[in-house]
């Protein structure tokens, strides 16, 4: 809870703005207005309010069908001015871009009964090369909607997209997690982006209170920020949790161990044997490992005109060229490999946009994903999955220390007006290391609020 705390206090501006005085001055003086988001309480329904589900194909209905399964109320067609917990569009069957002008208007007049922090989800499929030109516009014109679109939206509410395979079924399990994870408060910091469900793998949980109950996952860089965040929100899911960091973090380490009921393995990553030792502990301990989480990074700044050998070197050593000797490591050992793993890597916004500063730092972001995107097909010959994260502001204590004026304008810069917390970091994670995720490979899904960089 001391972290989660950190976190709200962080941001005084948002809670300040949010009710009373405060809001009426903000709204008087024309500024910027965010909104305290819904975040994930497994107390709490996973949507509040009637879910409109768009779109007259067979995938349509039969995801419609699927959602009353989950004690939804699911409408086809809207009722004026009452409000709407989500509004999700079916576009699955999109041939030509004059399709989109009905159903897309249909959406429009239902945005104003969007409730706050209400949710607009996209289905569709994805534009080729090989396609007719009409069928490829249609398709990838979805993309230039949603994003948009999520730019409009506020109060909270967040639009993201689904793209699902030729062949994906609209009720495929990961289709149906996506669609899961995109509607609740795991995804509040999700905004405009897309998840694409590659096949018809992947499984329901039977509890989904705690999707990862009998998981074994590894978490790197876990001792504070947000890998022990990720280390107690795989832990709350039902995970058993191996936590991992330097000797030096040692008291932190043993400490978010202790917490979470795990075991802690203190241990430098950049070591030519470290995937061995993971894997070792984690045999010796729990007899398997289903999860890792790369998670440890570090960051030595400077302008590229001055960047020294020893703060380039670092950085690619600890960010990138040990996860994938890790990697190579895990996929010799059936004790990964035992079923269906997972791997999650921690990318960065950086490493999308770049950055002043940051060449050493986006160079191994940038290859975080590389990795991820060409190692997927290795991980599917064992069944398994790797996708990334891309982080963007996120309220811990190294941006807590970055002077008061570019703090401010680094968090108003995206589409929710404030800076994400860890726990919006570690929610991304836990959903694409669990079963509900296992169609989903070769992803690297932004958790940065629709941050104002790269797309």
């Amino acid at each position: 809870m001391a972290n989660l705390s950190r976190s709200i206090k962080a941001d005084k501006y948002t809670q300040f703005v949010s009710h009373g005085f405060g809001k009426d001055l903000a709204k008087n003086l024309g500024l910027p207005q965010p909104a305290v988001l819904r975040r994930f309480d497994p107390a709490q329904p996973l949507i509040s309010g009637p879910v409109l589900v768009l779109g007259s194909t067979e995938g349509a209905e039969q995801l419609a069908s699927a959602l009353l399964d989950w004690k939804l109320d699911v409408r086809r067609v809207a009722t004026p001015k009452q409000k709407l917990g989500a509004i999700i569009l079916v576009l699955d069957e999109l041939a030509d871009p004059t399709e989109l002008s009905e159903p897309l208007r249909t959406a429009g007049s239902s945005l104003r009964d969007l409730s706050s922090n209400g949710r607009v989800v996209t289905v569709s499929r994805p534009a080729a090369a090989d396609q007719e030109p009409a069928v490829a516009a249609a398709r990838h014109g979805v993309d230039g909607i949603l994003r948009s679109l999520a730019k409009e939206l506020r109060a909270g509410a967040t639009g993201n997209g689904i793209v699902l395979a030729e062949g994906v079924s609209t009720t495929a399990p990961s289709a149906l997690g996506a669609l899961r994870f995109f509607l609740s408060g795991r995804s509040a910091f999700v905004d405009g982006q897309f998840l694409t469900v590659t096949s018809e793998g992947g499984a329901q949980p039977a509890d989904w209170a705690h999707p990862l109950a009998g998981k074994v996952a590894v978490v790197t860089g876990a001792a504070r920020g947000i890998g022990a965040a990720i280390a107690r929100t795989l832990a709350r899911d039902g995970a058993q949790l191996i936590v991992v960091d330097v000797p030096q973090a040692g008291d932190h380490l043993a400490g978010v161990a202790n917490e979470v009921h795990g075991t802690a393995l203190q241990l430098d990553i950049t070591r030519e044997d470290a995937g061995e030792r993971i894997l070792a502990h984690a045999e010796e301990r729990y007899g398997k490992l289903d999860i890792v989480v790369h998670n440890a990074g570090i960051t030595r700044d400077k302008l590229l005109a001055n960047m020294d050998q020893g703060r380039w070197d670092s950085v690619i050593a600890v960010n990138i060229a040990a996860q994938l000797r890790i990697n190579q490591a895990l996929l010799a050992s059936k004790v990964f490999l035992g079923e269906r793993p997972h791997i999650v890597s921690v990318a960065s916004t950086s490493g999308i946009a770049g950055n002043r500063g940051q060449t050493n730092y986006a160079a191994s972001k940038a290859g975080v994903i590389g990795m991820v995107r060409s190692s997927a097909r290795l991980l599917a010959e064992h069944g398994g999955t790797i996708n990334a994260v891309a982080p963007g502001f996120i309220e811990t204590d190294m941006t807590a220390k970055i002077p008061f004026a570019t703090r401010e304008v680094a968090r108003r810069l995206n589409s929710l007006l404030q800076g994400g917390r860890p726990e919006d970091v570690a929610e991304t994670i836990a959903f694409l290391a669990s079963e509900a995720a296992g169609g989903i490979t070769g992803n690297v899904l932004r958790v940065c609020g629709q941050n104002m960089v790269g797309q």
